[in-house]
């Protein structure tokens, strides 16, 4: 019997992450290639002839698992039946704007969205957010029943700064559970592997388990000291064969840290296919779980886990099963490390801070 088909919302859709994202999604690489979907794609009036032109191609791609495209400028067509929803627009960074400013317009659109999702989205609504430079806003909402993925409901918010808007998404939607609230930290993970892979000349496959720590910004804290490398005569630890903790400490980390606003200065624009990848190995990951022996980096709520503050969202190492995730404990953490976590964990404290400040 075939599977029923997922409705799938990708707002902003004629925006660049939309526009790199909603193939991914009709190919199967979010859901699975054997998972059939219905895309609704919401964009602003303006935006209203490019988004059909976005439309026209997918109907050209002739993508099998996509039974249907819904284009529109309506958010009540858009939303009508979704099970996933993919909201993106924000407000960007303007010359001269302080970054209180910034963060006072994005929490107006945080409180707003919450509301919407406290109204209408699945009782165990799952969230996710990820930062991409103060440029967009994203959220990602699995609305609806599908024993397919283990999981009633889930959602993926985008945003600068992103850890701290699932905090104030939080606040307006109290009903979701915050095991369901996530920080999308996927993309700095895969760039901490691509550049090992790149350091080691092996393939971006081989290398495992690095790790993103705290906050998605340039105070996040790339690890590999629990990182390995498959050879051929076994798993061997990242930094035995990289050899060269000079790099490791600083150079590797500055490029992860400062890898995007690279990309800006080359592109002239964001990250948007990383960007989009990155967003669907977050949901593949959380729904159909990770390999055996293998974590990934997910922004979550602090439970406490390596002495980092109780209630920041904060980005650990987790394994996914079942559509749950679980901090990896009992990793040791060195005295350089230590420093690395408590200085983007105060980092995450001020933001809060001053995000809540923006509430009143």
């Amino acid at each position: 019997m075939s599977k029923e088909a997922i409705r799938v919302l990708v707002t902003g859709a004629a925006g660049q992450i939309g526009y790199a994202l909603v193939p991914m999604v009709a190919r199967g690489i979010m859901l699975g290639p054997d998972q059939p979907v219905i895309l609704h794609m919401l964009d602003i009036p303006p935006a209203a002839e490019a988004l059909n032109g976005v439309k026209m191609e997918l109907v050209d791609a002739a993508f099998p698992i996509l039974k249907g495209v819904v284009a529109t400028t309506d958010v009540v067509e858009a939303c009508t039946g979704v099970n996933v929803a993919v909201m993106v627009g924000g407000f960007p960074r303007k010359e001269g704007m302080e970054r209180k400013d910034v963060m006072s317009k994005n929490v107006s659109i945080y409180k707003a969205q919450a509301s919407a999702l406290e109204k209408h989205a699945a009782p165990n609504c799952k969230v996710t957010t990820h930062q991409l430079h103060g440029f967009l806003l994203r959220f990602i909402c699995l609305i609806g029943s599908n024993s397919y993925f283990a999981i009633r409901s889930q959602v993926v918010v985008v945003a600068n700064p992103a850890n701290t808007n699932a905090l104030i998404l939080k606040e307006y939607a109290p009903s979701i559970p915050e095991k369901n609230i996530t920080c999308l930290t996927r993309l700095d993970h895969n760039r901490a592997l691509g550049q090992i892979s790149e350091r080691l000349k092996l393939q971006v496959s081989d290398v495992k388990n690095v790790i993103i720590w705290g906050n998605h910004s340039s105070t996040q804290y790339p690890d590999v000291n629990h990182a390995t490398v498959k050879t051929s005569s076994g798993e061997k630890p990242v930094r035995q064969l990289v050899a060269d903790d000079t790099w490791l400490n600083s150079e590797f980390i500055t490029t992860v840290q400062q890898r995007g606003a690279a990309i800006i200065k080359a592109r002239k624009f964001s990250s948007a296919l990383s960007a989009a990848s990155s967003a669907c190995d977050h949901i593949r990951n959380w729904v159909l779980g990770t390999p055996e022996g293998t974590w990934v980096s997910m922004g979550v709520y602090s439970d406490g886990s390596y002495n980092v503050p109780k209630g920041l969202i904060y980005s650990f190492p987790v394994t996914c099963k079942n559509g749950e995730w679980s901090i990896v404990q009992g990793l040791s953490i060195d005295e350089f490390s230590r420093k690395k976590l408590d200085l983007t964990a105060q980092e995450l404290s001020e933001e809060k801070t001053l995000a809540y400040s923006c509430l009143s």
